[in-house]
């Protein structure tokens, strides 16, 4: 057991366009950096280090949340005191709160000596996307504590969580600077989904995770399209036409919505490409006069990771 360790817990991309609620990756930068201690007195401590001025009640904080989680099944008396420093953009769209929630718990796990999987992991962290959005679910969490690419499979009866291959990948992320909660953007979509709508999304889905395992780029291109939920949700964010368009011209191989909003992401064969579709998000949103901040970055392997703290690097805040 440690008394003090510093993790990065990286941004996500969920759904991956036609995936709602169960694909998600992610991604190399940015990422939180937070700082955790194991305390003498039993229960859970929130500090910001940051300007966002975030919920410093356990129950109300989405890293907060997921700890009681996890000290409901840890040693009893266990106190852990976690310090946030969000690059991360609350309402990004890029999975703030499920890094917020996946940093927690892993840190904590390497705190009291590594005794949850990271299934266990995925758990606890669900229990602060529930504060963030009203709904446990794991499309962020699972790539932020696996790193990579994950399909999840199944919440209940049991978690089934599916790591997948995929080729080298690079990604371009625009985020507007508007916020969309993600509890705002679940309430406007739509109840009921037409037979022939279900049918394509779900050939989408197969065609992608088919794309990425093969490595066949033009298959994950064709499969990066959402009938479903993106015509309900792009209406909430200016631009996205004219991105994806001025996106797909500079030569991507397609994207969409990262989350619910208002980030889009493109993924790219090769770094020059990713450059170029960036240069391309840009000229949009400086043509609509709207502040917006571009990333251009790659798929991470590796989840939440723990650093020396000699080695943390600086972040930009997307």
């Amino acid at each position: 057991m440690s008394a003090s360790i510093t993790v990065l817990a990286p941004a996500t991309v969920a759904n991956m366009v036609c995936g709602f609620d169960v694909l998600g990756f992610a991604l190399a930068t940015p990422a939180d950096t937070m700082h955790l201690r194991l305390t003498t007195e039993p229960g859970v401590t929130i500090l910001n280090e940051d300007d966002y001025h975030l919920p410093t009640e356990p129950s109300r904080n989405v890293a907060g949340a997921a700890l009681l989680a996890l000290l409901r099944a840890a040693p009893a008396g266990t106190g852990i005191e976690v310090r946030i420093n969000k690059a991360i953009k609350p309402g990004s769209g890029i999975g703030s709160s499920a890094a917020s929630a996946a940093g927690a718990v892993v840190g904590a796990n390497a705190l009291l000596g590594n005794m949850f999987s990271r299934e266990d992991l995925v758990r606890f962290a669900m229990f602060g996307e529930e504060v963030a959005s009203g709904v446990q679910h794991a499309d962020n969490i699972a790539p932020a504590i696996y790193g990579g690419i994950t399909l999840i499979r199944a919440t209940q009866p049991t978690l089934d969580i599916v790591t997948l291959p995929a080729p080298a990948l690079h990604v371009t992320v625009v985020h507007p600077q508007i916020e969309i909660k993600t509890s705002d953007a679940r309430q406007i979509l739509k109840k009921d989904v037409l037979l022939q709508d279900a049918i394509r999304q779900w050939g989408n889905v197969g065609g992608l995770v088919a794309g990425l395992c093969k490595g066949d780029y033009d298959l994950i291109g064709r499969s990066l399209e959402d009938v479903i939920v993106e015509p309900v949700r792009s209406i909430l964010i200016p631009g996205f036409v004219a991105v994806k368009e001025q996106s797909r011209l500079a030569g991507a191989l397609g994207g969409g919505i990262s989350g619910s909003g208002p980030s889009i992401f493109m993924l790219s064969r090769t770094e020059a490409t990713a450059q170029a579709v960036a240069a391309a998000m840009r000229h949009v949103y400086t043509g609509l006069g709207l502040d917006f901040h571009t990333y251009v970055t790659t798929i991470c392997p590796t989840g939440v990771r723990v650093v020396p703290t000699e080695k943390l690097l600086p972040n930009a805040v997307l």
